[in-house]
């Protein structure tokens, strides 16, 4: 009985747009798809579904991790982009779990962040369609966004990203200044 009391008062005192932690100490979400993070594999299941794939590296206790979902992945708009427009694949930045990079080598998540070069969390990596043979993900990514932002420019960024802005001209920071000005 205490067991049960002691569970309802921790989640009565969780603020109302908690995150649901997993077993691994890292958020989940609905739109996080579960893979065997093959990353070729994902990129192929991403754009047969018409997706974009995206990364996103966490570590337990992030508090910028916890902010992100809280208050930027819970906004209802971008829970919605997320999922369906985006395929979206989650790392461990400390996880022992195996991933495939792009140029085929199989190595754990914390070895994958390693060799990315990737000292933040959260941090989003953004792919193109297709990805040459050979290339890693971190020379692969059309975008990369380390740390905790605000929902206008995550929003903002999830939109350039799905209108190929990074092929363009428009760099995202000029991009983002013209949607915040109304354009």
């Amino acid at each position: 009985m205490r067991h049960w009391i002691a569970a309802l008062a921790v989640g009565l005192a969780l603020p109302a747009g908690a995150a649901e932690i997993g077993d691994d100490g890292l958020h989940k979400a609905p739109w996080m798809v579960e893979t065997f993070k093959d990353l070729r594999e994902d990129l192929a299941e991403a754009t047969a579904e018409g997706r974009r794939l995206m990364v996103i590296v966490e570590q337990r206790g992030c508090i910028y991790c916890t902010k992100m979902h809280e208050e930027v992945f819970s906004q209802p708009d971008i829970a919605a982009t997320l999922g369906t427009d985006y395929f979206v694949v989650q790392l461990n930045m400390f996880g022992d779990v195996e991933v495939v990079d792009f140029d085929g080598e199989i190595l754990s998540e914390k070895a994958a962040v390693r060799k990315w070069g990737l000292n933040f969390t959260p941090l989003l990596l953004f792919f193109p369609e297709e990805v040459p043979e050979g290339v890693t993900a971190e020379d692969a990514a059309v975008a990369t966004v380390p740390g905790a932002f605000g929902a206008e420019t995550t929003r903002n960024m999830l939109s350039w990203v799905l209108e190929k802005g990074y092929a363009g001209d428009e760099p995202f920071q000029v991009y983002h200044a013209r949607k915040l000005n109304g354009g």
